[in-house]
């Protein structure tokens, strides 16, 4: 093995290959909007966040309504939902505007959401690994619709799964609460 500077090219790849540090909250993180544009979460910074991994082809693509309702009531006070449509489950196909097309015209959504991404094993998106890391592989989404919920300080505070409805009195409770405890 041949030495540069002391260390060996061994350590040298080892070194390029270590992954950049997480956040450590959610406001540090940036993905691409539904649109194709820089979407940093820092503009949130302060609100609460519900985020949920969507797509449009599933038997629990009708929470697209509920969330929109949960926004709607919720979004005076501070609650931002993030959609991030996900072919992690095969239930999702099309461009970005077909998405964008599909989620406008049959849900009315006006929340904010992302481009298609990946949110599930090695290869997702850094909030997903960050949301993983943060609180237990137990709470990477085994579905679509699958929600975390952020505090006004970017902390991850829970976690609900795909069967948990948007307005089901567990999660309307959890962001009542999050949005009464100040940043």
């Amino acid at each position: 093995m041949h030495k540069l500077f002391g260390v060996t090219a061994a350590a040298i790849v080892v070194m390029a290959a270590a992954p950049a540090a997480l956040p450590d909250n959610a406001f540090g993180f940036t993905m691409e909007s539904i649109d194709g544009k820089p979407m940093p979460f820092a503009q949130f910074k302060g609100k609460v966040l519900l985020v949920v991994n969507t797509a449009s082809f599933c038997g629990f693509t009708p929470q697209y309504e509920g969330l929109q309702k949960l926004y709607e009531t919720y979004s005076a006070q501070g609650l931002v939902v993030i959609g991030i449509p996900s072919n992690d489950f095969n239930q999702e196909s099309g461009s970005n505007a077909k998405i964008k097309e599909f989620c406008e015209s049959k849900f009315g959504i006006r929340f904010p959401m992302t481009a298609s991404s990946v949110v599930t094993g090695p290869k997702a998106v850094p909030f997903y690994t960050w949301a993983v890391k943060t609180m237990g592989a137990d709470v990477e989404p085994e579905w679509n619709f699958h929600k975390f919920l952020v505090n006004r300080d970017g902390k991850l505070i829970a976690s609900f799964n795909h069967k948990v409805e948007p307005m089901s009195p567990a999660l309307q409770d959890a962001v009542k609460k999050a949005l009464a405890t100040p940043a």
